[in-house]
């Protein structure tokens, strides 16, 4: 099987979807197995699980693929004619081990160079959202800031002033509501990985949203796996 265009990502996104679904038993299962990373973050089997459950659904389906994923992630060189998939199996992994529904899956996929598809996917939500989908706008414009959790002086700051702010905890959820419009704006001002932010803010600019990644507008380009961005999106 081949990608090369929209609609054939959208297929195979809709089947990673299907299959997320067809796995949440065991995604339950796993969910209280936690394990407290070097760097203070909880993961879960049921992260690992998933992460090398999509994994291998895109190998037996693409040839020539460069996997990025949260739990897995190892720097590699990507050659002209690769794949690149990325994934965030789990992102809200503390809302999801502690029985919050505020989780999602982030997804995306290039051929080349060039963006093909992402994908963000709340399952007990029933929420979703792809390239290529039409998402009405709510009527009434939001005045509420979503946040991240990643304390930090910036944050405090920001807090510090007047407004509605709200912390859920996951940036799946914080990207797709401020595209949906439910949030006005969402501030990452301490940095996340790409694999957190990077599917979710290439649909903020499918959608109209304007980004600025540390500080600087985004313009849809890849970004390097290896380090953390601030970043901003405004409806």
């Amino acid at each position: 099987m081949s990608v090369r265009t929209v609609e054939e990502a959208r297929v195979l996104m809709g089947e990673i979807c299907d299959l997320i679904v067809e796995y949440m038993p065991k995604v339950e299962e796993l969910r209280y197995r936690i394990t407290v990373k070097e760097d203070g973050s909880l993961v879960t089997e049921a992260d690992v699980m998933l992460e090398q459950l999509i994994f291998n659904y895109i190998q037996n389906k693409l040839d020539k693929v460069v996997f990025i994923g949260e739990e897995s992630y190892d720097f590699k060189q990507v050659a002209e004619d690769h794949y690149v998939v990325m994934v965030d199996p789990i992102d809200g992994t503390e809302n999801f081990c502690t029985g919050l529904k505020e989780w999602g899956v982030a997804f995306g996929i290039w051929k080349s160079g060039q963006h093909l598809g992402s994908l963000l996917f709340m399952p007990e939500l029933n929420e979703r959202l792809m390239t290529g989908d039409e998402l009405e706008r709510l009527p009434v414009p939001s005045r509420m800031t979503a946040l991240s959790v990643a304390v930090n002086e910036k944050l405090l700051e920001i807090l510090g002033q007047k407004g509605q702010y709200r912390m859920s905890g996951c940036s799946v959820y914080n990207l797709y509501y401020v595209i949906k419009g439910t949030f006005s704006t969402f501030l990452h001002p301490k940095g996340a990985y790409v694999w957190d932010i990077l599917p979710g803010i290439l649909l903020a600019l499918e959608h109209g949203c304007q980004v600025w990644i540390n500080e600087e507008p985004f313009n849809g380009q890849f970004l390097d796996p290896s380090k953390k961005y601030r970043v901003e999106v405004r409806r």
